[in-house]
């Protein structure tokens, strides 16, 4: 035989298959009939496994792990495609969503904005460039950003979710749960680190360093080989601000250029971190759904159950959508061991019918947050 002829084999057999495909999903959403005539849960594991167990026999040998990729994926499929069919107009979440897109009108340039920090921080930087018109609010700590805006007290909150180079800001994620915000927006910042002392003082001198520990971890390879003491600071501005305030001429502080001109220090270097790709992640949030035109990303946080395959099954309905999952970091359930729930950036639109349709579904799980949908500036 030739190529041609074993080609062809395999056209006859792809479409015996998809005739079988389309055969079965019609069967499926029988399925989905009986299921919603009775009151049954789409999900039937035991069933699964049963079928699993029985496929995966037939098969056999070399081809066992094989059989078993292809109809967890068939299974899920028939999942989705009953979920998709069971669920019948406009759910509570996209309502909300839409008429959110609807109402929203362009994105301010004059608000009132909390930051962590004090003049001179990153914080600051970032929310000058979303809001070239703004009056800020300083909180000493990222839980004060979350609370001025949650209380009305600003309208808008800055904070920094990841660096490049250091990784994300659990703290921020965890916070992410606990209070009642959105995010409105995000914006990508390069960070350029400076070792900021007093006049007069020499890169030998110094015996100290303080920053925030991002700054301390995006530095780490210039620390090691001054062999200074480090000492943590909530906020680079702020660490920047202590040692213009010092009597010391040991002492420096790793913070933006910026900092150097409000505190009148002197930057001993301006390449102190261990990459010049150096860009931090900050979001807008604020206490209202507020979606702005041009909005192509979506963050929410879900749980997968305890059972094998529940976090593929998430990620699937996304996948076979073609939508992309750009960013996916877990969290420790508080109070649960070893449980986690997982915080999801995904590039897709709001007024998507796929993404209302996944919306839809993860609406009826019983851990699941909707944070926003937004776009992101540079």
């Amino acid at each position: 035989m030739e190529l041609k002829d074993y080609r062809d084999k395999l056209d006859r057999i792809d479409d015996q298959m998809a005739a079988l495909f389309r055969e079965r999903m019609e069967t499926v959403r029988e399925v989905a009939d009986y299921k919603r005539e009775h009151n049954t849960p789409v999900l039937a594991s035991g069933r699964e496994r049963d079928i699993l167990y029985r496929v995966t026999g037939l098969c056999g040998g070399e081809l066992e792990e094989y059989t078993k990729i292809l109809w967890s994926t068939l299974l899920e499929l028939s999942r989705d495609y009953q979920q998709d069919y069971l669920t019948t107009g406009e759910s509570p979440l996209c309502r909300q969503i839409l008429e959110a897109a609807e109402r929203t009108g362009e994105f301010p340039r004059r608000a009132v904005v909390a930051c962590q920090g004090v003049e001179g921080a990153y914080s600051q930087i970032a929310c000058d460039k979303l809001f070239p018109l703004s009056q800020i609010l300083y909180c000493n700590r990222f839980d004060g950003v979350f609370r001025a805006v949650e209380s009305g007290m600003c309208r808008y909150g800055i904070l920094p979710i990841e660096n490049s180079a250091a990784g994300s800001v659990t703290e921020v994620y965890d916070l992410m749960e606990k209070y009642d915000c959105k995010i409105v927006r995000s914006l990508k910042l390069k960070v350029e680190h400076c070792l900021l002392a007093k006049p007069g003082v020499k890169l030998s001198d110094v015996r100290e360093v303080v920053a925030h520990e991002q700054a301390l971890d995006q530095c780490s390879d210039f620390l090691k080989s001054s062999g200074a003491k480090i000492t943590v600071f909530s906020n680079n501005a702020a660490a920047a601000k202590y040692v213009a305030e010092s009597g010391r001429a040991d002492l420096a502080a790793i913070a933006s250029a910026n900092c150097g001109g409000l505190y009148g220090l002197e930057a001993l270097s301006d390449h102190v971190a261990n990459t010049d790709h150096n860009y931090t992640r900050f979001i807008c949030i604020s206490r209202d759904l507020e979606i702005y035109d041009g909005a192509n990303k979506i963050t929410f946080v879900a749980s997968a159950s305890h059972r094998p395959g529940s976090l593929y099954s998430l990620i699937a309905k996304f996948a076979t959508r073609g939508l992309n999952i750009s960013k996916l970091e877990s969290r420790p359930i508080p109070g649960k061991d070893f449980e986690f729930r997982f915080y999801f950036d995904v590039e897709a639109s709001v007024k998507s019918k796929d993404t209302q349709t996944i919306l839809s579904q993860l609406e009826k799980e019983d851990f699941f947050t909707f944070l926003g949908a937004y776009s992101e500036v540079f």
